[in-house]
């Protein structure tokens, strides 16, 4: 074991921190403007934050964006746990830098703020409709939670396009070099 094993260990752990507390602020922001919501609006009520662009519009949403899938409440909560468990898997094994920490965390915070609707919420464990109020003209109705999953995830996309690994590499890792004989370069030296 080399002295920079342990270092990097330790920094992996304090990334996976970040990460875990991230996405918990990301939960409880979530849910805190969903409460906040629901105790001080009657649902389908609405009221203008900026004309003609933005509205806090209170509805319930069973079924994906756009309110599509509604018949397949349950498949999206089995999806979006299994979601969070891939992305906890990240942050504690793959993750070895802030900025990937930072991404995943924004992630699964978002995940696990629709999640927890779906678990929690009428009208039944894993049906829970989700709490959307944010309604831009011309687009659609969404939350917190799914402003930090879009958000998050075009940030991923942009990483994955520029080559940035969890650990902190970039680009594809070297390909191993194997003797077969054949090639001069490969061959050890006395």
């Amino acid at each position: 074991m080399s002295a920079s094993e342990p270092r990097s260990a330790a920094a992996a752990k304090r990334f996976t921190g970040l990460g875990l507390v991230i996405a918990l602020i990301a939960l409880v922001l979530d849910q805190a403007v969903k409460i906040l919501v629901e105790r001080n609006m009657e649902l389908g009520e609405s009221f203008e934050v900026i004309p003609n662009f933005l509205d806090i519009h209170y509805i319930l949403n069973p079924g994906a964006a756009f309110s599509m899938g509604e018949d397949f409440t349950i498949i999206f909560a089995i999806l979006q746990a299994a979601v969070v468990v891939y992305v906890i898997f990240l942050l504690l094994r793959k993750v070895a830098v802030r900025t990937w920490a930072i991404i995943l965390g924004c992630l699964l915070g978002g995940v696990a703020g629709n999640l927890t609707d779906r678990i929690f919420r009428e009208p039944a464990f894993g049906f829970g409709h989700v709490v959307d109020m944010f309604s831009v003209q011309n687009f659609a109705i969404f939350n917190v939670a799914d402003s930090f999953i879009v958000c998050s995830m075009i940030v991923v996309a942009l990483m994955l396009i520029r080559g940035r690994n969890l650990d902190g590499t970039i680009g594809d890792a070297p390909a191993k070099k194997t003797n077969h004989g054949d090639d001069e370069s490969t061959e050890p030296t006395a």
